[in-house]
């Protein structure tokens, strides 16, 4: 156990901290004041306002050294506030507010400003120096939508710069001239707007003063009350704390203590909000009569409904109504719509955008490992050597998971492989880009794995103790025709043969994919093949490795979970099993359908052939968003009733009976799953906007009118039902979720599992 001294008081210190780390950790965040450092910045001693004293013995010579780059150690005596570093402290201050203007009554983050805090903190009243630059004929900046600067507030601190380098990778922002002169610039001394900027503000939530700020004064200190909950434009499943006024969204920030986003966030997360109280929301339920849509009241809109699903059930039978759920609401609210359609409807009829999108991984991942989900976590790419993205673009779809991605990539000790057609943002840093021919995914991973085998780079002890079939397999691959392949393919055959060598002898790998690999005909095959790429290399089972899925949507993962499928019920067993329909309907309490359902595909077929009657569809916009227009709204006119719950009026809203206006995930409560497993605790911001409801408590509304009794809709109750029936789940509670959730499966005593296949596979052998 090692020890240093805090004033005099020993204190116990880990490996590789600085002494800011170590004494904010005992002593607290405001225990040593700083300007130019942030939670998630590397160290950088810019201001030296966080200087202390420092003796290597008790009673020794003190030397005076910058607490936030400066490694603490072993019998270090640290001394935060003698005389002297009160003395320097107040000096810096001093200076840097003779290059400022004090204009802090009329300033935006008056009562915000870190350089405020500080200078009230080491005890400025006055300042001796003479008044030099402050800068007022600096123009300010309102060209981007966005963004917003008045230099004449920088304080040359670097943390912009640093944001904008070492959390997004963008390397917009820079200094240019010297001492007083010496400034910040945006690209080549141009406005935000002419810039590269990607508006993700992490340099607005970096500047400690209001030099660079945006349009919604995210800074100010207006806010009355902070909410923390969850994203819900994409899969990463970023933490977003929420300010509100008076019930209304004013900011949004992105909390440093949150582990899948640290701080960052991406445009459409930090900005894009106003959706949620836009005028075009729906605001009541709306009746279609004689072509066009009217005004109704919730009771006249459950009436119509309840009374047609009743008539259809009765003349045709429950499997002519049909369901489709969404990846935008919540684990709670899907697991209520797949359980309304096969316990109040009584059919198998429900599906989602989860399983027409990323059933292949589920599936390839489920036949390789027993388990459809990514084995790790992005926190991993701390710990790995060697990234290979394969038909997924992060930097545009996930942005924040994007960035980490282009911030390895663009590290020399680090190896990146991208296959994709296109040369996409991470292509361009990557140390090898496969640009393979649309669709030939299986034939360059068939060459990887060819070359990996016959240079003798597998990991035999791995494959030996825990995989089957590897001779068989190694005949199978040996005796391709590599020469095809790359004609095939399209592609260099030596340029295949080092990635593959590059990622077979990095220490650690790591896969990632998305929707290139998932949306082809041979989807689940290329899916199996990147499982049997990590265990030829053993790279599955412990940190920085392992075959991790991009999600789409922000709750993708979350829907199949839930058992938004035809085949598969909650927790993904199977529903044409005689154990599973009875385990289902003994905790439903009826009798749940024996099989599988329409496919979204098959209902539209159902439809134009008319059998199917009615759909409800929830949160999924199918005449814009599935292929073949045309098609599918031929299949919603020839759909007899037809139910769609939503926000605004979409294309496909357009063509039904009955619209329902559900509720924004700024006005609900819930869980999203994240595509590392997480689950993560989404809670109410503000009410929902008068005249709709929680879709939730809609679906549950409509479950009791149609005979099956549901308790009203609450996050922790449906946790408490769904963790009795969906086994990795079990020990998922509301209340013990926290800040940063937990990764299923999560036992009864809630330990939950943030790497997956660390001593077997699910299935046995991989």
């Amino acid at each position: 156990m090692k020890i240093a001294h805090i004033n005099d008081k020993p204190y116990v210190i880990k490996d590789g901290e600085t002494m800011l780390n170590f004494i904010t950790r005992y002593m607290g965040p405001s225990s040593v004041p700083t300007l130019c450092d942030a939670p998630n910045l590397n160290p950088f001693g810019a201001c030296r306002v966080c200087s202390v004293e420092v003796a290597l013995e008790d009673g020794g010579k003190r030397k005076t050294m910058a607490s936030c780059h400066s490694p603490v150690g072993e019998g270090q005596y640290i001394y935060t506030d003698s005389p002297s570093v009160q003395k320097l402290r107040k000096n810096i201050i001093e200076l840097v507010l003779t290059d400022h203007p004090l204009d802090c009554l009329t300033c935006e983050v008056n009562g915000n400003c870190e350089l405020q805090t500080v200078a009230g903190q080491v005890g400025i009243r006055e300042v001796r120096y003479p008044e030099g630059e402050t800068h007022l004929e600096r123009e300010k900046d309102f060209s981007h939508p966005y963004l917003t600067s008045d230099m004449s507030k920088c304080i040359n601190c670097y943390r912009c710069v640093r944001a904008c380098d070492e959390v997004q990778g963008q390397f917009v922002l820079s200094m240019a001239g010297r001492g007083f002169d010496a400034k910040i610039v945006k690209g080549n001394d141009q406005s935000f707007y002419e810039s590269d900027c990607v508006s993700c503000g992490a340099c607005v939530q970096a500047c400690p003063t209001s030099a660079i700020s945006d349009v919604y004064q995210s800074k100010a200190i207006g806010a009355t009350e902070t909410t923390r909950t969850i994203c819900t434009y994409c899969g990463v499943g970023c933490n977003l704390d929420v300010s509100t006024v008076n019930g209304e969204v004013v900011s949004i920030k992105a909390p440093y203590d949150a582990e899948v986003n640290e701080g960052h966030t991406c445009l459409k997360g930090r900005y894009a909000f106003k959706f949620y109280n836009h005028p075009e929301r729906l605001r009541s339920p709306l009746i279609k009569k004689n072509g066009k849509f009217e005004e109704a009241s919730w009771e006249e809109a459950y009436d119509l409904i309840e009374s047609k699903l009743r008539q259809y059930k009765s003349d045709f039978g429950p499997d002519y109504i049909a369901g489709i759920s969404s990846s935008r609401c919540t684990n709670e609210e899907n697991y209520l719509m797949q359980k309304f359609i096969r316990t109040a409807i009584g059919t198998n009829n429900i599906d989602g955008c989860a399983r027409v999108c990323h059933s292949p991984t589920a599936l390839g991942m489920q036949r390789t490992f027993g388990t459809g989900a990514a084995t790790n976590s992005i926190e991993d790419l701390k710990h790995t050597n060697c990234i290979m993205v394969i038909g997924a673009n992060p930097t545009d779809a996930h942005p924040v998971t994007g960035a980490r991605l282009k911030q390895f990539s663009m590290k020399s000790d680090n190896v990146s492989i991208v296959i994709d057609p296109r040369r996409t943002e991470l292509a361009s840093y990557a140390t090898y880009h496969i640009p393979l021919r649309p669709g030939t995914n299986v034939a360059v991973l068939n060459m990887m794995m060819y070359y990996i085998i016959s240079e003798g780079l597998t990991d035999d002890s791995f494959i030996g103790s825990r995989t089957e079939g590897f001779e068989d397999f190694k005949n199978e691959i040996l005796a391709l025709d590599l020469d095809k392949m790359a004609e095939v393919s399209g592609v260099d055959k030596e340029l295949v043969r080092k990635a593959a060598i590059a990622y077979a002898t990095a220490p650690n790998a790591m896969s990632f994919h998305g929707l290139g690999v998932t949306e082809h005909s041979q989807g689940t095959f290329t899916v199996m093949q990147i499982a049997d790429l990590a265990l030829l290399t053993g790279n599955i089972g412990r940190k920085g490795v392992g075959v991790n899925p991009l999600r789409g949507q922000n709750n993708v993962q979350g829907s199949a979970d839930m058992g938004v499928q035809p085949h598969q019920g909650a927790g993904y067993l199977d529903i044409t099993k005689d154990e599973v329909i009875q385990k289902y309907s003994q905790f439903y309490g009826v009798d749940v359908p024996t099989e599988i359902g329409y496919k979204i595909p098959e209902m539209f077929d159902a439809a134009l052939q008319g059998k199917l009657k009615a759909i409800w569809i929830i949160g999924e916009d199918v005449v814009q968003t599935d292929p073949n227009t045309q098609k599918v709204i031929k299949a919603l006119e020839a759909t007899d009733f037809v139910v769609v719950q939503e926000l605004f009026m979409t294309e496909t809203a357009k063509y039904a009976d009955v619209v329902l206006p559900g509720a924004s995930f700024l006005e609900k409560s819930g869980t999203f799953t994240n595509g590392e497993r997480r689950v993560q605790a989404v809670r109410a911001v503000v009410e929902p906007i008068e005249g709709t409801k929680v879709d939730g408590q809609i679906i549950v509304d409509m479950m009791n009118r149609m005979g099956y009794n549901q308790p009203d809709y609450t996050p922790d109750g449906m946790l408490r039902e769904i963790s009795q029936i969906v086994p990795f789940f079990a020990g998922i509670k509301w209340e013990e979720l926290g800040k940063n959730g937990k990764q299923w499966p999560v036992k009864p005593n809630g330990e939950d599992t943030q790497i997956l296949h660390t001593e077997e596979f699910k299935r046995g052998k991989g």
